[in-house]
């Protein structure tokens, strides 16, 4: 630990830039926190105040400072009676450097309040070549009695207006039933009155947790929270006092932390861009696969072309599956999943051998056999009321049931329950050879307010969130680090970015058909990277190459057809679309993504990725029943000096095109008829 007195600097880049590094002013307590874009400066005042002073972007020169009539602090939270703020004295214990994973620089500063009663850890870290300021904070109790945080915020950011006026965006995510909202991004500029633009996210929440905005300048900014329970996050402008208020606060927090014992508050970033949403998409996105993210399998083959066994719903049987298996590998399927019907009851995690009679590992084998990794659909937060485990343990159950097929809730948060359901993870993975976990269930983050149990009742939220769900998938998965998992709470639900952190995708649509699967991506992809928006295909979608193009922009393509059943010709042309699918799926996920025309029921609808790397582009453009044969298609992202060659996948047209041609002037795509489309491919020549 170094002491206050010595000034530290820390230089982890190359030296062409001074990249990483965290620079302590001891005379005046200040910390300048930068990795050569981002730039952060934090300053203890001599009256004890613990204050942020600005963070800038250092690429675009654009800077957000704090406002002189509201001071900015990044310590917001409530413990018993005592509030923590702008307001609260502090005197330095200690603050040290070191270097994070991936390579950056994180500060770390030990604060304890004048009145002796708490200590304050807070963490900063920047990591190379990223505009995003992560940080965190962890509160210790130093009294001598149990105090229970009450309020925590994970956005407490003030900054001055600077006479501007805001416009901000969010993206709503899957609801249970369908609606025509689900997925669709929103944008409001900000009224000066102080109204709050709200964000609702987390298990069973409204929006995803991300939220960004921008001035008329295209001066931006970005946040998101990693917390999947649910949040309350706003952004207010106070015209008459100059100032922008942010701020993303756990809901029904009670959580009790006992004398010299810590709680941490969830991590969260805020991060700068210069530019539309789309470019605040991009940057957020390449945060999250650079830092957050589960690593994914080789980006050479993934995201993957899957099946999953819903099509028949629980109606599946040995022979059924088998059948579907040979026609999958002959497709060229990466992952087959057993969903829903194989255990003897959900909570009874044996498979049902009237279904199985060979037993589910030598469907597991037989799989394996063929070239396919093996999927089992786990909805780990619900038991059968007449499953052996809650038979014998009736208490498990949470006090909100949420009625999944019958099963009724388990409270993960209560200790017996947790560790009973992470040995059955871990056993059932053993058991049948399972290399992919579907998990999926009703509101992962259940509501428990029963004293019987071992979370406080008033603090169920954070503790089914954190002490439940997130214990035991990261129990099972440190146990079995070798299987993937992909989030399906029913649906596109709980997107978040401590989601991220343990699954490799999430489902966006729940087999809703063509047009709900590219709404679900064209809203997903503001925040998250595209392999976070899987997609589920129907059979009632048919096989043409609107249904198919309609599965081509995203994550993982999850085929719920009966392969069995298809004819020849069918057959021949799955197998052509999922072999376009994966010779284009990199491009498509480690690109840029411009949100064009949102789909809509009586419109065209356009999204397109830019690879930098490679300088190639793709577009799927899609025709709903909107009128006219053609579309003009205006690309962005060339370059416009360079000339590129312009091919269709229906089309037999080709192209040779600079790029300002391409941007300003568009290229026609044929349409001929509603519910027709086309892949627009566009490549560096």
């Amino acid at each position: 630990m170094k002491k206050a007195t010595v000034l530290l600097w820390i230089a982890l880049a190359a030296p062409l830039s001074f990249g990483a590094q965290s620079i302590f002013d001891p005379q005046q307590n200040t910390w300048t926190i930068t990795n050569g874009w981002m730039y952060a400066v934090f300053q203890l005042t001599p009256d004890g105040y613990f204050l942020a002073e600005e963070v800038s972007d250092l690429h675009s020169g654009d800077r957000w400072t704090a406002s002189a009539n509201q001071p900015s602090t990044p310590i917001r939270l409530q413990a018993g009676s005592e509030q923590f703020d702008a307001q609260r004295q502090y005197s330095l214990l200690s603050q040290s450097v070191d270097i994070p994973t991936p390579s950056g620089v994180r500060q770390t500063i030990v604060l304890k309040d004048l009145k002796g009663i708490a200590q304050i850890t807070l963490v900063f870290t920047v990591y190379d070549d990223q505009p995003v300021l992560r940080y965190s904070l962890t509160y210790r109790n130093l009294t001598a009695s149990t105090v229970y945080v009450s309020s925590i915020d994970m956005l407490p950011w003030t900054f001055d207006s600077v006479g501007k006026r805001y416009t901000a965006i969010r993206v709503n995510q899957w609801s249970v039933v369908s609606l025509p909202e689900d997925f669709e991004s929103y944008q409001a500029v900000l009224d000066t009155d102080g109204t709050a633009f709200e964000v609702y996210s987390g298990a069973h929440g409204q929006q995803c947790g991300w939220l960004a905005l921008r001035d008329s300048d295209t001066r931006g900014l970005f946040a998101g929270w990693e917390f999947d329970g649910r949040t309350k996050a706003t952004v207010r402008q106070v015209g008459s006092n100059g100032y922008l208020d942010f701020s993303s606060a756990v809901l029904d927090l009670n959580h009790p932390v006992a004398p010299a014992e810590d709680f941490a508050m969830p991590s969260a970033f805020v991060g700068l861009f210069h530019g539309d949403f789309d470019e605040a998409g991009y940057r957020t996105q390449r945060f999250v696969e650079a830092v957050l993210a589960k690593p994914a399998p080789d980006g050479k083959t993934f995201p993957y072309v899957s099946w999953d066994s819903w099509g028949y719903q629980d109606q599946i049987n040995e022979q059924t599956l088998r059948l579907n298996a040979d026609v999958a590998a002959s497709l060229g399927v990466q992952v087959f999943i057993v969903d829903l019907g194989w255990a003897r009851s959900i909570g009874d995690w044996y498979a049902n051998p009237d279904k199985f009679p060979s037993g589910l590992a030598a469907l597991s084998d037989y799989v394996h056999a063929l070239g396919m990794k093996f999927g089992l659909h786990f909805p780990l937060t619900e038991a059968d009321p007449a499953s052996p485990v809650l038979q014998a343990n009736p208490d498990w159950t949470s006090t909100e049931n949420d009625n999944y097929y019958g099963a009724v809730s388990l409270c993960l948060s209560n200790q017996p329950a947790r560790d009973w359901l992470i040995q059955q993870g871990i056993r059932i993975i053993d058991d049948y050879g399972v290399d992919w976990i579907v998990q999926d269930g009703e509101n992962m983050v259940k509501q428990c307010t029963k004293t019987t149990h071992t979370h406080d009742p008033a603090d169920s939220n954070y503790s089914n969130a954190v002490d439940g769900l997130n214990a035991v998938v990261s129990a099972i998965q440190a146990a079995r680090p070798n299987v993937y998992w992909e989030n399906c709470e029913d649906g596109g639900n709980m997107m978040t970015f401590n989601m991220v952190k343990s699954y490799v995708t999430s489902i966006t649509n729940d087999a809703s058909g063509s047009q709900d699967s590219r709404k679900a991506v064209f809203g997903a992809t503001y925040p998250f990277p595209p392999r976070f928006a899987e997609r589920y295909m129907p059979d009632t979608d048919g096989l043409d190459p609107y249904a198919t193009h309609s599965y081509r922009f995203g994550g993982p393509w999850v085929l719920m057809n009966h392969l069995a059943d298809l004819t020849p010709d069918q057959k021949g042309f799955l197998a052509q679309q999922v072999a376009n699918y994966k010779s284009q799926r990199a491009t498509i996920s480690s690109g840029k993504v411009y949100h064009i025309q949102a789909p809509a029921s009586g419109a065209t609808d356009v999204i397109q990725s830019y690879n930098p790397d490679t300088d190639s582009a793709l577009a799927v453009i899609t025709r709903a029943q909107s009128d006219g044969p053609e579309y003009i298609f205006h690309p962005k992202g060339l370059d416009p000096d360079q000339r590129y060659t312009v091919w269709f996948e229906i089309d037999p047209s080709v192209y040779f095109l600079p790029g300002a041609q391409l941007m300003e002037t568009g290229i026609r795509v044929d349409l001929p008829t509603p519910y027709s489309s086309d892949i627009v491919h566009i490549d560096h020549q």
